[in-house]
């Protein structure tokens, strides 16, 4: 992907939702012909000279200072994952390497940890939302990626393209949007990544809306919340997400999802556990 563009894209986006108000900068009377701020107006927030943010807009100006970067990041008050693709975008290029990264493993130790979770839904994913391991509530809960050949076993791929995913996920289009997100955040992190690349080609091929979102330049780094599905045997189904990292693999994050004991969806997942048995129609 062109690092250029990539960075034109997401600096333009940005200053172009934060208003001069919001800002807080006075009318200058000059007409306004571009939403949000102007490319001096972000400078002089910054403490930077016009010329070099517009060199820094244009993909002219990398690797700048830690400092000009946190100026840059109040300037247009990015929230956290904002400020870490920026920092992504404008490091100092590296050479694409030459042979492509291998399948990510999962230690053992980790896939153990992931096992013993019986009694709530997780997963781990790696680069680019790749579901790398999975329990057998989640796959209960969303759709069994064991049965998924392993190079097309990917989070995004189900959550944009898998028919089912539309009924099960409450507020598709929000967490669609929030997935495409997470694959920007991805870019920024791996710009060589061939197969994060063919993914987006793909996405871009099959889901009309996904330019959309694409071109809307939001970031987004999934720690934790809230999430909804709909299932068609036990109903409605509502947890709390957290998740983790291992400390010397931050490509790797583990998915867990907790729910509140005594609620509805505790008792849906004990049934989906093989607890009890669901009836016929739920």
């Amino acid at each position: 992907m062109d690092r250029g563009s990539e960075i034109a894209g997401f600096l333009r986006s940005r200053r172009a939702r934060v208003t001069p108000g919001r800002a807080g900068l006075a009318d200058d009377g000059r007409i306004r012909r571009v939403p949000g701020l102007r490319r001096d107006e972000v400078a002089r927030l910054a403490g930077v000279s016009t010329e070099y943010y517009t060199r820094l807009e244009q993909g002219r100006a990398r690797n700048p200072s830690p400092e000009v970067v946190a100026t840059l990041a109040r300037a247009l008050q990015l929230d956290l994952a904002e400020r870490e693709h920026l920092t992504d975008l404008l490091a100092r290029p590296v050479p694409a390497p030459r042979t492509s990264a291998g399948p990510q493993r999962v230690r053992p130790g980790l896939y153990l940890t992931l096992q013993a979770l019986e009694r709530v839904p997780a997963f781990i994913l790696g680069r680019r939302t790749d579901v790398l391991a999975a329990n057998h509530l989640i796959c209960a809960v969303l759709t069994d990626f064991e049965a998924i050949p392993a190079p097309r076993r990917n989070l995004a791929r189900y959550y944009l393209l898998d028919p089912e995913a539309r009924d099960r996920i409450e507020n598709w289009a929000e967490a669609a949007s929030e997935t495409v997100a997470m694959l920007r955040f991805e870019t920024g992190r791996h710009p060589h990544d061939r197969l994060l690349a063919d993914l987006v080609a793909e996405l871009t091929l099959r889901l009309p809306q996904f330019t959309t979102w694409w071109n809307d330049h939001h970031v987004l780094r999934r720690t934790h919340g809230s999430k909804h599905y709909h299932h068609p045997v036990v109903g409605d189904l509502h947890f709390f997400y957290e998740t983790f990292q291992p400390p010397d693999d931050p490509d790797q994050t583990l998915c867990v999802y907790n729910a509140e004991p005594g609620s509805p969806t505790a008792e849906a997942l004990r049934r989906l556990s093989g607890g009890t048995p669901p009836g016929p129609g739920g």
